[in-house]
């Protein structure tokens, strides 16, 4: 593992472990109480924020080679995701920001996947990078589902 990994790794672990302790707090809060709506807005502000990171990964990666085939698609689909995680922290309520955000996230999952399967361009980071994070996108879209579980 280079170190650009290893600092790419400790970026996504460092967030990801903040929305985990975000989410449990949140499924822990009795529903209904202002410090639950409190809780549920900072995993909707986490939770885009972090998606609109990870968007923009792959854009980065296309304009390293710009006339791989896809690249455009990429391109495409992370503006989607952008305006989800817009959406989500300026528009939608917590709880209906918190149910597109899990299927954003499983959704960027399927992007991934995608990758890994070489349906969109593979990028040039290393060979397991996509599915790592397709299994980082899973956890984070049950997270962000997880204080919708207790109401």
């Amino acid at each position: 593992m280079t170190p650009a990994h290893l600092a790419l790794a400790l970026a996504a672990a460092g967030p990801g472990a903040a929305l985990a302790w975000l989410a449990i707090l949140c499924a822990r809060a009795d529903a209904g109480t202002p410090e639950r709506r409190v809780i549920e807005l900072r995993v909707v502000q986490l939770a885009s924020l972090l998606l609109a990171f990870k968007a923009a990964m792959y854009p980065g990666i296309a304009l390293a080679d710009p006339t791989a085939p896809g690249a455009g698609l990429d391109i495409a689909l992370a503006i989607g995701f952008f305006v989800v995680a817009g959406l989500a922290t300026t528009v939608w309520e917590p709880r209906a920001a918190l149910v597109r955000l899990a299927l954003a996230w499983a959704a960027h999952g399927a992007v991934d996947m995608a990758h890994a399967a070489e349906l969109l361009p593979v990028p040039v980071a290393s060979p397991w990078y996509p599915t790592a994070c397709a299994m980082y996108d899973v956890v984070v879209a049950g997270l962000c589902y997880l204080p919708l579980l207790r109401r």
